[in-house]
């Protein structure tokens, strides 16, 4: 039953990602938008379920808190790092392997959205079914960021398309997995964690700065609230 609905999730992501691919002359407000998703990713979902999950104190911090920390930290690195070694080679563009890198992160984020459809449905019918409100409502924000992400540092139309149909099938690999593996809650909670940080690095320092620059403001800014509120609506649906 989990791979099946997972099938959901699959289509809705490519929904997402052809979205975002159709709209490329708004591309501040799409931005914008993808901007906003993000935000409200972490914000609503993934920071919440990771501290009730992981929720043990390392030195007074709650474990999550301290990997989300370290996603933000650990994506800001590897940014720099990628955008020193093509300096060093005369080039002042964007960084394509910086997109394929976050566009690999929300692969591996929707692998693990059918891991936990496939854990909820274990857990009871129920449950499965709230969890599978939730997966396949966002994941059409996960096709729309994977296929803005790869695009916007440079990257061909193909790879884009190659990562969007990677995040399509893993939520799909993810619930199958489920019937071999159970991932332990501490651990799930842990993952989500470091993804949230390293996910609002992303949006905070590359994304929303990009969507505003040599772009009228408010527009933009009415789709990155409109993207926090779409998020709002799925997480209280879910609830």
């Amino acid at each position: 039953m989990a791979v099946i609905v997972a099938l959901g999730a699959f289509l809705m992501t490519l929904v997402g990602g052809w979205t975002a691919q159709r709209v490329t002359d708004r591309r501040h407000l799409v931005l914008g938008l993808a901007g906003g998703l993000m935000l409200g990713v972490v914000g609503l979902e993934l920071l919440p379920e990771a501290l009730e999950a992981a929720d043990r104190e390392i030195h007074g911090v709650p474990q999550a808190l301290l990997l989300f920390v370290g996603g933000f930290l650990v994506a800001h690195v590897v940014e720099r790092l990628l955008a020193v070694r093509q300096a060093a080679h005369g080039s002042d563009e964007r960084v394509p392997q910086v997109g394929l890198t976050a566009a690999a992160a929300m692969v591996v984020h929707s692998l693990m959205d059918g891991v936990a459809l496939g854990a909820a449905f274990q857990a009871g019918g129920a449950m499965g079914v709230t969890v599978a409100l939730a997966v396949i409502t966002h994941d059409f924000a996960d096709g729309f960021n994977t296929y803005t992400l790869t695009s916007l540092y440079g990257n061909a139309r193909r790879k884009a398309l190659a990562m969007l149909f990677a995040a399509a099938a893993a939520p799909v690999v993810g619930a199958a997995s489920t019937m071999f593996v159970t991932l332990p809650e501490e651990l799930l909670g842990s993952y989500l964690g470091f993804f949230g940080g390293a996910l609002l690095y992303i949006a905070s320092a590359e994304i929303l700065p990009e969507a505003h620059h040599d772009h009228p403001a408010v527009p933009t800014l009415c789709c990155t609230v409109a993207g926090v509120g779409f998020i709002w609506l799925v997480v209280g649906a879910a609830e």
